[in-house]
């Protein structure tokens, strides 16, 4: 198996567990502050990575691409605001699935901008994935 395939295996095992514990998390606990622990942890546990990996994070600072990350970083914060606080507010059974809906607004992305192509397969997969949204989230 290729290991991309195994990674986006592991993320998404990972990462379907967490709107369900977000959703215990803030029954008395604040979104933001859930969005400020939770990241905290994650910059913590990332910059051990780093330093067990013998990276420095000095040399990209002024890296031409670096302005990409850190507008990602601002849309990411906004991202994560707003899911948490969907989630302290709605059922995990419905906000996940139009927060999923990153995944069809993100393909289509790298089709326009990208010049990525275009297949019958991938029309009728981003089709079928909306209209499993739409029957998901109702």
């Amino acid at each position: 198996m290729r290991r991309y395939l195994e990674l986006s295996i592991v993320a998404c095992l990972a990462y379907s567990l967490v709107a369900p514990l977000l959703s215990l998390a803030m029954t008395d606990l604040p979104s933001t502050l859930a969005v400020f622990l939770s990241n905290s942890v994650m910059f913590v546990t990332v910059g051990l990575v780093i330093r067990a990996r013998g990276l420095s994070v000095r040399p990209y600072l002024r890296h031409p691409r670096t302005p990409y990350i850190a507008a990602l970083g601002v849309l990411l914060t906004v991202g994560l605001l707003t899911y948490y606080r969907a989630l302290a507010l709605g059922p995990v059974s419905v906000v996940v699935p139009i927060y999923g809906l990153f995944i069809v607004v993100s393909s289509l992305v790298g089709i326009v901008a990208f010049d990525e192509a275009v297949t019958a397969r991938k029309l009728a997969a981003i089709g079928l994935s909306v209209l499993a949204i739409a029957l998901m989230s109702m």
